[in-house]
């Protein structure tokens, strides 16, 4: 794949729409960590790095574009932080809105669920335990790259 440093390098991108680009980006830094790369105009994009590999673009409103409306949502992002509940009260510190507190889960994961100031949910998660989703009843069809072993 060639490298264009002038768009994120994940392979998958989520595009958020948003009211007010600026006051996104603001927000999406104090409140989850995210890091502003690029700025594309004023108010019209933004690129920010998530953790150290994950990557989403802030889009004004536009043509066709439009951020979540209430009653509704049709996108969660997921973020794997190292302490969910530390990451957890510092967005809902920044105004984000709580939808679910911290909680575990039988798949191993502690998460929460939050709603920022766009609309958009977003979901903190931290593996507290390795669990096999075979013991979840579930198949693994190909395990994840990071997950198989030696001999795999």
């Amino acid at each position: 794949m060639k490298v264009n440093r002038s768009v994120p390098p994940p392979t998958v991108v989520p595009v958020l729409v948003y009211p007010d680009v600026r006051a996104a980006v603001a927000f999406l830094t104090a409140a989850l960590g995210l890091e502003e790369r690029t700025r594309i105009g004023e108010g019209h994009r933004a690129q920010m790095a998530v953790g150290t590999d994950g990557a989403v673009i802030v889009a004004d409103v536009g043509a066709d574009r439009r951020p979540p409306q209430p009653g509704g949502h049709s996108h969660l992002v997921r973020v794997r932080v190292a302490d969910v509940d530390a990451a957890f009260a510092r967005a809902r510190d920044h105004g984000a809105v709580v939808l679910e507190a911290p909680a575990d889960r039988e798949y191993g994961e502690r998460d929460c669920t939050l709603e920022d100031l766009g609309g958009h949910r977003w979901q903190l998660a931290e593996a507290v335990d390795d669990v096999a989703p075979e013991d979840l009843g579930c198949e693994t069809v190909s395990p994840w790259p990071a997950y198989r072993t030696p001999e795999a």
